[in-house]
């Protein structure tokens, strides 16, 4: 049994672990599970993904409780349905979820339904705006058919939202990318709760990047208000490239004003512009499994080595034969990927 010590990294840690326990087939222990955290151990949305993701692999699993700083999982043979309903329950981010359970069912031998209650536009998480147009256009470009489908929002605390996802079965290729190409376009997708429209919130979440956001480039902005459980907004703004997509997204906060959101994805977008990087620092950890399960050597520009990408780095090599290069000077990651098949 694999033993990884969960001190090295937060939830990515568990998720990562889960995911390629659930795939290989190789059973692991995971302790110290966010144990640096105020409220260490498994939360409601952790646990959630390791049940979904023993229910797929026909798992055992010890420490499986909200709290608990250690989990054994030992799965014992895919069993992955065509379609699954899952209620996380709570805000728990719905894209955390498909983190632990994505890398598995894109092996699937048949094409994979999920519709995923929870919450779509939460703290420490990827929007699924964000997932729908960054994340799954590298998928894509990787030869991974993947869609995501936002039916209804869902903010802190009360969650709520409701996503459908598709995957197909997929051949993974390896990713060579360097050079961004030519600047193409900027979209930005403003959200707001529809008690936020008197106050203007989602229009003011564009104002507040639009003066903060100096790079001249053709610019669509998208606005709307919608249903749901509780208050709440978000913006997404996606910077297009010839070769790739560079995201940044920000969540209203109740003191804070929605310009003032505006402004910081701005300014954190620019930083990725800046950054001369292909993959900004929010997909650069999420790819990484899949370019270590393609077969073929990958090469990839970052953002920033963040502590999800050098987390998942590591678990990555408790689990796969692969050849992994960093280069902090010149910010890439070269993997040689294991070729992966179930």
């Amino acid at each position: 049994m694999l033993k990884i010590d969960g001190s090295i990294g937060y939830g990515q840690i568990l998720r990562t672990a889960i995911a390629l326990s659930a795939l290989t087939l190789k059973p692991v222990k995971i302790f110290n599970i966010r144990i640096r955290r105020p409220n260490p151990g498994l939360r409601p949305q952790h646990l959630m993904g390791v049940k979904v993701a023993a229910e797929f692999c026909a798992a055992n699993v010890r420490g499986a409780k909200v709290g608990s700083l250690v989990v054994e999982f030992i799965p014992k043979y895919h069993k992955i349905p065509e379609y699954k309903k899952i209620d996380i329950g709570t805000a728990g981010s719905v894209t955390l979820l498909l983190q632990t359970l994505l890398p598995l069912l894109v092996f699937s031998d048949k094409e994979v339904k999920l519709e995923i209650i929870g919450g779509t536009d939460v703290k420490g998480a990827p929007t699924t705006i964000y997932v729908q147009h960054v994340l799954s256009y590298f998928l894509k470009k990787i030869g991974i058919d993947f869609e995501i489908s936002t039916f209804k929002h869902g903010f802190y605390p009360k969650g709520g939202g409701r996503v459908f996802c598709r995957v197909l079965p997929s051949n993974i290729k390896p990713l060579k990318l360097v050079e961004r190409g030519e600047l193409i376009g900027l979209n930005l997708w403003s959200v707001a709760s529809k008690e936020l429209k008197k106050r203007k919130v989602a229009e003011r979440l564009l104002e507040g990047f639009k003066k903060n956001f100096e790079l001249e480039v053709s610019t669509n902005a998208y606005f709307r208000y919608v249903d749901s459980l509780n208050p709440g907004c978000s913006l997404n703004a996606h910077l297009f490239f010839e070769n790739c997509v560079l995201g940044e997204d920000g969540l209203g906060e109740k003191g804070k004003k929605a310009e003032d959101v505006g402004r910081e994805v701005a300014k954190g977008l620019i930083n990725s512009y800046n950054s001369k990087a292909c993959l900004d620092k929010y997909v650069s950890d999420q790819i990484l499994v899949f370019l270590a399960l393609a077969e073929g050597k990958s090469l990839i520009k970052i953002e920033e080595f963040t502590e999800h990408v050098r987390t998942n780095l590591k678990v990555i090599e408790k689990f796969l034969e692969v050849s992994i290069n960093q280069d902090y000077e010149n910010k890439t990651i070269e993997i040689k990927g294991c070729g992966f098949k179930i």
